[in-house]
């Protein structure tokens, strides 16, 4: 965690934001000797296949074998169930 005054923080901010963001650094702003803020990352952002890369670890074995098979004999308009259906 690194330390700096508000008033380098104010005259170097993209330089700080770009090592909060890249390489993860947290930053603590002081002001008349006294913390003010504390400058933190933000949460990582994933794309849907990173964020779904280890689903098959909470399914049970069966259930990858099952869905590979269904979704090669697909289905029909006519087979699909009305999920608003009574």
């Amino acid at each position: 965690m690194k330390t700096i005054t508000a008033t380098e923080l104010a005259r170097n901010f993209r330089q700080y934001l770009d090592q909060v963001e890249y390489q993860g650094e947290e930053l603590i702003v002081v002001r008349n000797r006294h913390q003010v803020a504390k400058i933190i990352p933000g949460p990582a952002t994933m794309t849907a296949l990173e964020a779904l890369a280890d689903l098959y670890r909470t399914l049970p074995e069966d259930a990858g074998r099952d869905w590979l098979q269904d979704s090669r004999v697909g289905g029909t308009a006519d087979e699909l169930r009305d999920p608003w259906g009574s």
